[in-house]
């Protein structure tokens, strides 16, 4: 067997010409790791900021997620020649993430499925869905009935998390800034929708049991305020960019309620989001049968290796591509 492997590898800070096809050595597990075969991954707007040393913390062979078959398990938590899903755990991070032929991911950070969805499909699950579900389900402690806003859906996480909301019994609000992507959003099953822009919690203050900012700082103070009393507010996206909020004083401008964030790279894999609750081929089964489809957008597939700047400048035309069979 051999010891390397072909990857995808980031070179130096820059655009997608930075990135390169290398042999590189193959990542060896110990116990509380497997090594994953990888068969599919996606692509993530964070390993884009890596890419050009925007992020605190990167690696050569970048990618938060992936779906492969298990190589080796030295602790026997899954089996040889199991289908799986790793994400985050350090992936692309501070050890060889996706983008390589093999990944070495924390146990806590595996889970088995059981599905016949085609890997590039089955690739559109781990960091978008891992995320929503934990959005919704964990921390806004989403329940039948209660009325929840969701800003930038028809982002993908956006739409992952419509799809969710609305299977979950949600009365579903949904904003975006352009007016033709509303009737999208009905079909997907959303109530009502709203141009995203500034002001809103003017027009709708206190409305929502919860609220999901994509948006991230620069619409952080007015989802607080479209948040009923006693609800939840989670801010889990910077679509809107990076910049730090100005002039905030939580304590006159926060209200009575539960007011957080979500950083799927720190908090996955811990305790209160073990991989283990998240239902992978549950929901890999609904997307078989068309319920909570995810957009066509997602699944761009490069069947073979190309190079990889085209690799990254269709991923980014798409939204979120998936790559395959780098060798």
């Amino acid at each position: 067997m051999s010891d390397s492997m072909n990857a995808i590898v980031i070179t130096k800070f820059g655009g997608p010409e930075v990135l390169e096809h290398q042999i590189v050595p193959k990542p060896t597990v110990s116990m509380g790791e497997v090594l994953v075969a990888v068969k599919a991954f996606g692509l993530n707007h964070a390993e884009m900021h890596m890419r050009k040393g925007e992020w605190d913390e990167w690696n050569p062979v970048t990618g938060l997620e992936c779906v492969g078959i298990v190589e080796a398990c030295p602790g026997g938590e899954f089996r040889v020649g199991e289908t799986v899903v790793g994400v985050m755990g350090g992936l692309g991070r501070n050890r060889p993430g996706g983008y390589g032929e093999f990944a070495a991911v924390p146990v806590t950070n595996v889970i088995a499925v059981q599905t016949s969805l085609p890997w590039h499909e089955l690739a559109a699950i781990p960091e978008t869905y891992i995320t929503v579900w934990s959005c919704l389900f964990t921390v806004l402690d989403l329940q039948q009935g209660e009325s929840i806003l969701i800003r930038g859906a028809t982002s993908t996480l956006g739409q992952a998390a419509v799809n969710l909301a609305v299977s979950a019994g949600a009365r579903v609000t949904a904003t975006t800034r352009r007016q033709e992507r509303f009737e999208l959003l009905r079909r997907m099953g959303a109530k009502e929708t709203i141009i995203e822009q500034a002001g809103l919690d003017l027009i709708h203050a206190e409305a929502f049991d919860k609220v999901l900012n994509l948006i991230g700082n620069r619409a952080l103070l007015e989802s607080i305020n479209l948040t009923k009393t006693g609800g939840r507010m989670l801010q889990a996206g910077w679509l809107g960019g990076l910049d730090p909020v100005k002039e905030f004083n939580p304590m006159l401008q926060m209200k009575s309620g539960y007011i957080s964030v979500f950083s799927m790279g720190r908090f996955w894999g811990a305790p209160a989001f073990l991989s283990r609750k998240f239902h992978c081929s549950e929901l890999s089964s609904r997307l078989k049968m068309g319920s909570g489809k995810p957009s066509q957008r997602m699944f761009l597939i490069i069947k073979k290796y190309v190079r990889p700047t085209k690799f990254w400048t269709l991923g980014m035309q798409a939204g979120r591509s998936l790559s395959k069979d780098l060798n």
